[in-house]
């Protein structure tokens, strides 16, 4: 059985789309934040928390797409397991800057309506992958 190839190229690609795509987010959110501050009368003690999980959030994208890469070529459930549960953490950052950040523009949604897809998408591929991976 291991003349079989498990790994999932969909995955894989989706993974590089999703790298790619957070840089963007993550300067996009950045800049917006950067905006918001300016224009709008942002709060001090909200925006070092607004902040503060955009970061949180990058340095857990970078994991969670390491893991499930590593875990995707290599064959391994477990950190593509990992790489599952890890995605749970993005999403609710993905939603909190949805839905409760201190502003939220039309671009915020636009953006987090992309990601969140992106993570369905890619939880459903991690899914069958470590159904093929286990059987």
């Amino acid at each position: 059985n291991s003349s079989y190839q498990l790994s999932s190229v969909p995955l894989q690609i989706l993974f590089y789309i999703n790298g790619i795509y957070y840089i963007f987010y993550f300067l996009a959110t950045l800049a917006m934040i950067v905006y918001k501050s300016e224009v709008f009368s942002y709060p001090d003690d909200f925006l070092a928390p607004d902040l503060a999980l955009l970061f949180v959030m990058a340095i857990l994208e970078v994991l969670r797409l390491y893991l499930g890469s590593k875990g995707n070529l290599m064959e391994e459930e477990a950190p593509l397991g990992l790489s599952l549960v890890m995605t749970v953490g993005s999403v609710i950052l993905s939603v909190y800057f949805l839905v409760w950040q201190t502003y939220v523009l039309k671009a915020d949604v636009i953006l987090n309506a992309l990601l969140l897809f992106t993570y369905g998408l890619e939880s459903l591929l991690k899914v069958v992958a470590i159904a093929a991976f286990v059987s």
